[in-house]
């Protein structure tokens, strides 16, 4: 089992499923298809809370902070060098990067932590990084990397030969069966 801190990206409210997790898995809400309904984001903040475990979401500073969340997801396509935030306990900003022009981007934008994508491969994309490449990048910034892309439960031990601080995981995750490896 890997042991360091993840990251588990949802796109709508599921109690059973945010209670289930480890306290050690972080969520991000992050749903481009359907308008962010405030009330849904409470929840799933709420549920959190009572469960221990951070969340944030994406792409929308205002209501994150509104809603005094743990911090906001900035995705790569989000290039606006205008994040502004006043540094509250704790708020982190989370982003993600593909290469090292969009590192350099989110490090302008203040990010805490650069999701480095993808590591592996993926079914959407014919491109990865790949172990070499992913360290190579992550060497060239002081930002703290979380590995994000193409984790499966054959690979997983292979992030212990990445040089991050964690991994992201969308389909891995969404396998309940996974889940049991990563339960309390």
């Amino acid at each position: 089992m890997i042991y360091l801190p993840a990251y588990y990206f949802i796109s709508d409210f599921n109690k059973s499923e945010i209670i289930g997790l480890n306290k050690n898995i972080n969520i991000i809400y992050r749903n481009y298809k359907d308008p962010i309904k405030e009330h849904v984001i409470r929840k799933i903040r709420d549920e959190c809370k009572k469960s221990g475990k951070k969340f944030f979401l994406s792409n929308n500073l205002h209501l994150a902070m509104k809603l005094k969340l743990d911090g906001v997801y900035i995705p790569s396509f989000n290039k606006s060098l205008n994040i502004r935030y006043k540094s509250k306990n704790n708020f982190k900003i989370l982003g993600s990067a593909h290469n090292i022009r969009e590192i350099r981007i989110k490090e302008k934008q203040g990010v805490n932590f650069i999701f480095l994508s993808p590591v592996f491969k993926v079914r959407k994309q014919t491109k990865f990084l790949g172990i070499e490449k992913f360290n190579l990048l992550s060497m060239l910034t002081k930002k703290k990397i979380i590995a994000l892309g193409g984790i499966n439960k054959n690979n997983l031990n292979s992030i212990k030969l990445l040089k991050c601080q964690g991994y992201s995981g969308i389909t891995y995750f969404k396998n309940m069966k996974n889940l049991n490896d990563l339960r309390k």
